[in-house]
């Protein structure tokens, strides 16, 4: 396992984190409690030093799932990290209730990296009216918490306003091939990195859609000399950045945590060639001139008032364009017999109002309606 070290706290960690956003669930969509912990504790066995959770996880049961999963002496091992829900905090009081109820589902007295969650220019704002930084010197005092941190989705110059608000020990941050020029952008991770902020990435997938490319883009990965699974170059991509410190990977099963693992056995921090940077660039672009709503399936959109599955449209939409001759309308018939398709929008604009993409939620839901019903 590759190790690396965070910058101005000396606290060792791993280039491979355990991201529990997206455990393994059985058929009633409960945490499949078993094989998680026992994925949680092969990754830890096998080096992987940072877990992170968060409040709102699998309906508020990722942390009470962790929490198992790190007795037994695993607590001890790692770094772990959870969030604090902003859009939940309406008073100052609220914020250290909830964290005192988190340490409680995680069975233990502090957590290492305590994170505002999905700060955006806004959120930020209310945050600081109610007093973030006094609950931070606060719960340090206290112990409950290592080392105060944010995760991040919004644009660079509110990125900036953040970063220089606090003293931070940890951004974690949105970014992957397709995301340099997007959200924190590579520039925001560099001034990170030069204030002494350790780095933690996340969507270094995004959602998955970097691990299964279209035709077009595995020819490319193909015809370059060094041979590598599409998975394994978005990874590269991302640990030879002399400020990233962990890359978060939400495993689902048992052989995602082999394969994460075996990648992050040989792993370097040589740096990318310039043949390198243009297959990225290459590889970039053949994405990018392909997709249509470029969702991460980060699920901020739900639950829609109407029923309205929104990240599944979405991403069956955006797959369906990246297979040869694909198409959405099964898929879609699925979910209309679901009763959570497109024609049940009222135009509410929530969910574009929780959106970290800033996506036009709700006109891409009718032109896909439109292409699907024709």
């Amino acid at each position: 396992m590759l190790k690396t070290v965070f910058p101005t706290i000396d606290r060792e960690s791993s280039a491979l984190g355990f991201g529990c956003m997206r455990l393994p669930t059985l058929e009633n969509g409960a945490i499949n409690e078993e094989l998680a912990i026992s994925m949680i504790r092969k990754g830890i066995d096998r080096g992987v030093r940072y877990i992170d959770t968060a409040y709102p996880y699998h309906g508020g049961e990722s942390e009470r799932v962790v929490g198992k999963a790190l007795q037994d002496g695993y607590r001890e091992k790692v770094i772990l990290a959870t969030k604090l829900p902003c859009w939940q905090v309406k008073t100052h009081e609220d914020m250290m209730r909830i964290l005192d109820e988190q340490l409680e589902k995680l069975q233990t007295d502090h957590v290492d990296f305590y994170l505002l969650h999905a700060l955006g220019k806004d959120r930020y704002h209310q945050m600081k009216e109610l007093g973030y930084q006094e609950f931070f010197d606060q719960a340090l005092r206290e112990g409950k918490i290592r080392y105060p941190s944010f995760s991040f989705h919004d644009d660079y110059p509110a990125f900036d306003e953040i970063l220089h608000d606090y003293d931070w020990k940890m951004c974690q941050v949105q970014m992957n091939i397709l995301d340099d020029e997007n959200q924190a952008c590579v520039k925001g991770i560099q001034e990170a990195g030069r204030l002494g902020i350790g780095v933690v990435i996340m969507e270094p997938l995004r959602g998955g859609l970097l691990a299964q490319p279209p035709a077009d883009v595995r020819e490319k990965y193909a015809a370059y000399p060094e041979k590598r699974t599409p998975v394994e170059w978005a990874f590269r991509y991302l640990y030879t950045m002399p400020e990233v410190i962990t890359i978060l990977s939400g495993m689902s099963d048992m052989a995602q945590v082999e394969d994460n693992l075996a990648i992050f056995d040989k792993a370097s921090r040589d740096a990318v060639s310039d043949e390198e940077k243009q297959l990225y660039k290459d590889i970039k672009q053949t994405y990018l001139s392909r997709m249509k709503t470029k969702c991460t399936g980060c699920a901020y959109c739900q639950p829609c008032p109407k029923g309205i599955t929104i990240p599944d449209i979405f991403r069956g939409y955006d797959q369906s364009l990246l297979r040869e001759g694909g198409s959405f309308k099964a898929g879609y018939a699925k979910i209309v017999e679901k009763q959570a398709d497109a024609s049940r929008c009222i135009a509410c604009r929530k969910c574009e109002r929780a959106c970290p993409q800033h996506l036009p939620i709700v006109t891409y839901l009718q032109e896909i309606r439109a292409a699907c019903e024709a």
